[in-house]
């Protein structure tokens, strides 16, 4: 199946009347036509086609002021299912989903991304096999997949580029893999995107303008602009990690060499500075477990790496003035040390409209954000209208 699969699934001219339904309550074809303008015999005709694909379903009658009540048209997120990816440096998740990101049947592991596409692929790939048969779906009713991966991707064809953890993924073609497998679209992300994606449909749905921030082993930032995830001319927007940090008052002297973000505070960066004053830590994990239980070092590093990342928040804050920015990433889990840093700066150095009303908050996700991200993204490309 090609990407052109999704026309025969949802008609260009019935999308707008399928994200109406989705993102409301049930409607009679009277209402629909009154809020969208159109000819009810227009409205009938592509109902009753999203309706033989199953997409909208009877939802009971409207009650009546005399005569038939009319009846009520819902959206039917049952309908079709998704798979989704999220492959990180260390961990790997599978999941189903619903059309409207319901997660039905999930796996996980600890993985190395660093062993190799094929491996690592073929983990996702019976994983996928196992999720499909345990939720009870055919794979008739699959319409995409979603992949979430930590590095840099030309979203365009779903290709790894020159990714700094991924040693032999370079230009992989994943979709293809997959589609050895599947016969349908798939789409390929870096992780900071998708994640950006899951966090905005959990937490901040109505939240037209977010930045996603995650500190992990590196540091990338998710955009959500207009209501829209904006991924730039090559989908490499949002790469923070590679920005150098501002020397100011509140940032300590640092080396021309090691002056971008990632080097000042990203995990690793972080567990050298705590080692280095006494406090032994060579992983993310040992930076947030001694971050959780207080350690002075961890405290005083989390912080001044959260001052770091405010340095370059602050301006990300006045060119695109979001409404949120959400920190996640094993790293910002270490407490509030981090947070703290971020709001720090950021309040007092951007401009008083930016932050009027800007909200610096951890992420609310979980786990499941970046399956739920890739779904959501194989979701708006087979039904919104606004993915044409």
């Amino acid at each position: 199946m090609s990407d052109d699969a999704r026309a025969e699934l949802v008609a260009p001219d019935a999308r707008g009347l399928l994200r109406m339904l989705r993102a409301g309550s049930p409607k009679t074809r009277a209402q629909l036509a009154e809020l969208t303008g159109l000819a009810r015999s227009t409205v009938s005709a592509r109902l009753d086609a999203l309706t033989a694909s199953g997409l909208v379903v009877p939802a009971g009658d409207q009650l009546s002021s005399g005569g038939r009540p009319p009846a009520l048209l819902a959206f039917n997120a049952a309908a079709r299912i998704v798979l989704a990816m999220d492959l990180g440096a260390t961990h790997g998740v599978v999941a189903v989903t619903d059309l409207a990101g319901n997660i039905l049947r999930t796996e996980s592991r600890e993985l190395a991304i660093a062993d190799g596409p094929e491996p690592v692929l073929d983990w996702a790939i019976a994983a996928a096999k196992r999720v499909l048969k345990a939720s009870g779906r055919a794979r008739s009713e699959l319409v995409g997949i979603g992949v979430g991966l930590p590095g840099p991707v030309e979203h365009a064809s779903g290709l790894p580029t020159n990714p700094p953890i991924m040693p032999g993924w370079n230009r992989f073609d994943v979709p293809a893999y997959l589609r050895r497998h599947f016969e349908v679209p798939v789409l390929v992300d870096n992780d900071v995107n998708i994640l950006a994606l899951g966090e905005h449909a959990v937490t901040w749905p109505d939240v037209t303008d977010m930045v996603f921030v995650k500190v992990s082993t590196g540091i990338g930032a998710g955009i959500i602009s207009g209501g829209r995830l904006q991924r730039g001319a090559q989908g490499s927007a949002g790469d923070l990690g590679h920005v150098r940090v501002p020397f100011t008052r509140r940032t300590p002297p640092h080396g021309a060499e090691d002056a971008d973000l990632e080097a000042l505070a990203s995990g690793p960066a972080i567990a050298a500075w705590m080692s280095e004053r006494g406090t032994p830590a060579g992983t993310n994990q040992d930076v947030l477990e001694a971050g959780l239980r207080g350690d002075p070092h961890a405290i005083q590093g989390l912080r001044q790496a959260g001052r770091d990342l405010g340095e370059v928040l602050a301006t990300v804050v006045n060119l695109l003035n979001p409404s949120v920015i959400v920190l996640g990433g094993s790293v910002a889990r270490a407490g509030e040390h981090l947070l703290a840093g971020v709001r720090e700066v950021v309040y007092g150095q951007s401009t008083p409209l930016a932050t009027q009303h800007l909200s610096i908050v951890h992420s609310r996700a979980g786990a499941t954000g970046g399956v739920l991200g890739a779904a959501i993204m194989v979701i708006q490309r087979v039904l919104d209208e606004a993915s044409d």
